[in-house]
Parts: C-alpha cells; sequence; structure tokens
C-alpha cells in the first residue's frame, strides 16, 4: 500500500484505558492529526483565521491491532478521491517495524467558509498539496 505521507504520533499515559490499550476514540484523534498537520504544513491551511475550513463529514475505522502507552503510532496518509469541495483521505496506523497496520480508516472533509459554513471550492494552494497524496491505483478504494 501506498501512502506518500507519514508522521510519528506518539501516544500518552492517558491515552489509555482501563483495559490497558489505547482507547477507540484516539485513533480518530491521530487521524485528526495526520491530516491537519499535513494541511497546515503543505497547504498552508490557517485554522485560527483562514476564510476556509474543513469539516468532517465522514469517518470510519478499522481496528486490528491494539496500541499502549508508551508507543508510537506511524500514520500513514494518502488521497483516495479528491473532488471539487471536499477530500476522501486514507489513513493507517502502524506499530514500528510493522508491515501490516494496526487500524486503517477512512476521513471526508468538506471544505466550507469559516463564516457561512455553506460548501466552497478547494483553495488552489490546499488542493496542490493534497493532489501530492493522490495515489493512482486501481486497488485503492
Amino acid at each position: 500500500m501506498d501512502y506518500p505521507y507519514r508522521q510519528q504520533i506518539p501516544t500518552r499515559w492517558h491515552d489509555n484505558d482501563v483495559y490497558g490499550h489505547v482507547n477507540n476514540v484516539d485513533y480518530y484523534a491521530f487521524f485528526d492529526t495526520v491530516i491537519n498537520t499535513y494541511l497546515i504544513a503543505e497547504g498552508g491551511l490557517d485554522i485560527a483565521a483562514g476564510p476556509v475550513i474543513g469539516l468532517c463529514a465522514e469517518s470510519h475505522c478499522r481496528y486490528h491491532a491494539a496500541f499502549t502507552f508508551p508507543e508510537t503510532v506511524h500514520a500513514a496518509l494518502r488521497v483516495g478521491e479528491l473532488r471539487t469541495r471536499g477530500v476522501r483521505y486514507e489513513i493507517a496506523l502502524f506499530a514500528a517495524g510493522a508491515d501490516s497496520p494496526a487500524a486503517e480508516g477512512w476521513f471526508v472533509h468538506v471544505f466550507v467558509d469559516r463564516d457561512t459554513r455553506r460548501p466552497v471550492e478547494i483553495p488552489p494552494p490546499l488542493r496542490a498539496a493534497l493532489e501530492r497524496l493522490v495515489v493512482d491505483d486501481p486497488a485503492v478504494s
């Protein structure tokens, strides 16, 4: 599986739940972190004052293995579908040295005007950054 962008995310002490592993809700936070880190660093997204923001319209996660503290999550990101006003990211979360993901999923952003919350076209700098993550593979969906 080809994921053009990768980021390491350390787990935190409070990520562990009473069962001794990272709680499922934190996997979505890892998704959000890898996506928004990329958009800010590579696409110039201004989360504090920019005219356009991305809102989550859908998300999904399939769990295969647990993370625990202290462990570093190796997040991998690609774009499965890029539209005029939205994008479908595909994310895989790996343990260090693992070939198979501990979790994989997708996340849909719709870009909207910050004030009106109405959908808008993805601004050119963000679109250019997202285009770099598109994987042209018929097996990717």
